[in-house]
């Protein structure tokens, strides 16, 4: 996924974006980076891996090397970025935050050309960012450049442009898949993913962008440069599990949707009459605790942390490369309390169940401490295709996905037509399918929210809302 942040003003805002741009730790662990310009427009830029160290380590002392009234910065899960572009419209650093599906392609155009240059980075690799930026110079203005580039990409693509004078360009995704926020304060505005990454320094919310809009932001006002459109297939994994609980999108606050989710997964299950007799209701990892707080409050079960993650020695953005290590890291941040595991029949909310790599690990650290039973519910429904349009898990192909690889053992290549019938619990194929997960992971029931009850909690206009990873709709 990735992060930005940007504030242009009055007075020097360095120290302010690395305060905005921290507050997107949740949202990658790869790359950081930030850029300033100065009044005589210049830039400076740092970019740091911040992999095994977070972005506050690597940043502290940010304003020590850069200064200007206009600055722009990002987590990146994927590209060192913001990179600087010298151009014809001059100088300007860049930020893309989404996933470009046609890479591949659009580099292909490109090297049948005598345009057909690019900086190769470790494997081989493309930065896309600097692939958008080659995009935008392909047209007379900067705005015609932008909405050529979105044209193009598929997949989707927030971008921010730092200019020479200080002006901040931002353009949300052609289908706004993911949140663009402006931030109003005494001194100038501010724009970001999150917008409680400003309220915390000051700035009051001032406008979300449109699917596809443009506006370039000064010390002094927003002026639109593209007024976009009303057409939006926002994530659902915003709400889900990527967004931080205070986060709001689209005026949906994240914690209250997880609360409301979990809440309407228990009221259907009554229905149904599968709620197990269980001692406890936890979520795992944090981002299902809001759910399993919902849960337990709609099927009046207790609420309680069986074990704890333990975050200050083994922080988030401390994630191995290796999956074996990675296993090994999850594995000691678990901290159990006996007191609620032994003898315990136990529930656990997952926001989601993709690859399912750390779900025997849990269930095997569970009954080491004594668990009697362990009950998993997922708080939306199977992922059954590999997401194309953001980079919001490590997946490479379908068959990755846990979903998918149980289908393959099921019934093979074949099931692959039912994939419908799979996700849905009434059915006889959603039925084996569920045995089947609990076998594999020795849980004594699963059940998944429905797409229905998911989006029902989110709130919004079910149309304007990207399900593609659970049924395959564009």
């Amino acid at each position: 996924m990735g992060g930005f942040f940007g504030i242009t003003g009055k007075k020097d805002c360095v120290r302010n974006v690395f305060y905005g741009v921290d507050y997107h730790s949740h949202l990658g662990k790869a790359r950081a980076g930030m850029a300033a310009v100065d009044e005589q427009g210049l830039f400076e830029r740092e970019i740091h891996n911040i992999e095994n160290s977070p972005f506050r380590t690597k940043f502290d002392n940010i304003t020590a090397r850069l200064q200007g009234k206009a600055c722009i910065g990002c987590i990146s899960d994927v590209d060192p970025q913001p990179l600087l572009i010298s151009s014809k419209f001059g100088t300007y650093a860049i930020i893309s935050i989404g996933h470009v599906a046609n890479l591949k392609k659009i580099i292909g155009e490109y090297l049948k050309t005598d345009k057909g240059i690019f900086q190769a980075m470790s494997g081989n690799r493309v930065n896309s960012t600097e692939v958008i930026a080659s995009l935008i110079e392909e047209k007379e203005t900067l705005v015609e450049g932008i909405k050529f580039a979105q044209e193009i990409i598929e997949g989707s693509a927030c971008i921010l442009l730092l200019l020479e004078n200080g002006h901040i360009i931002a353009a949300r995704d052609k289908l706004g898949r993911l949140p663009a926020r402006i931030g109003r304060g005494e001194n100038g505005y501010a724009i970001s993913f999150e917008s409680f990454a400003y309220e915390k320094i000051g700035f009051e919310h001032f406008k979300e962008l449109k699917s596809g809009e443009i506006v370039e932001i000064s010390a002094e006002e927003v002026k639109v440069l593209s007024c976009g459109s009303d057409c939006m297939k926002i994530c659902s994994f915003l709400w889900t599990y990527y967004g931080y609980p205070n986060a709001n999108y689209e005026g949906r606050n994240v914690e209250l949707m997880r609360m409301d989710n979990g809440a309407i997964m228990a009221e259907q299950e009554k229905e149904q009459g599968t709620i197990p007799n269980v001692d406890y209701v936890s979520g795992v990892p944090d981002s299902g605790t809001p759910h399993a707080i919902g849960y337990a409050k709609g099927s009046g079960l207790t609420f309680a942390r069986p074990f704890i993650k333990y975050t200050p020695a083994w922080a988030r953005s401390f994630i191995p490369s290796n999956q074996e290590e990675r296993k090994e890291v999850a594995k000691m941040k678990q901290i159990p309390i006996i007191e609620l595991i032994k003898g315990k029949d136990l529930m656990f909310i997952d926001d989601s169940i993709v690859r399912g790599t750390q779900l025997n690990e849990t269930v095997e650290f569970l009954y080491k401490n004594g668990a009697k039973s362990v009950h998993m519910r997922s708080a939306c429904p199977p992922i059954m295709y590999a997401c194309k349009y953001l980079n919001f898990s490590r997946n490479n192909s379908d068959k990755e996905l846990l979903a998918r690889r149980i289908i393959l053992d099921l019934e093979g290549e074949e099931g692959l037509k039912y994939i419908d019938e799979y996700s849905d619990a009434k059915t006889e194929r959603g039925k084996k399918f569920r045995k089947a997960i609990c076998e594999k992971f020795k849980f004594d029931s699963l059940e998944y929210q429905t797409l229905e009850g998911m989006l029902k909690a989110i709130a919004i206009d079910p149309d304007k809302v990207c399900t593609y990873c659970w049924n395959g709709k564009e």
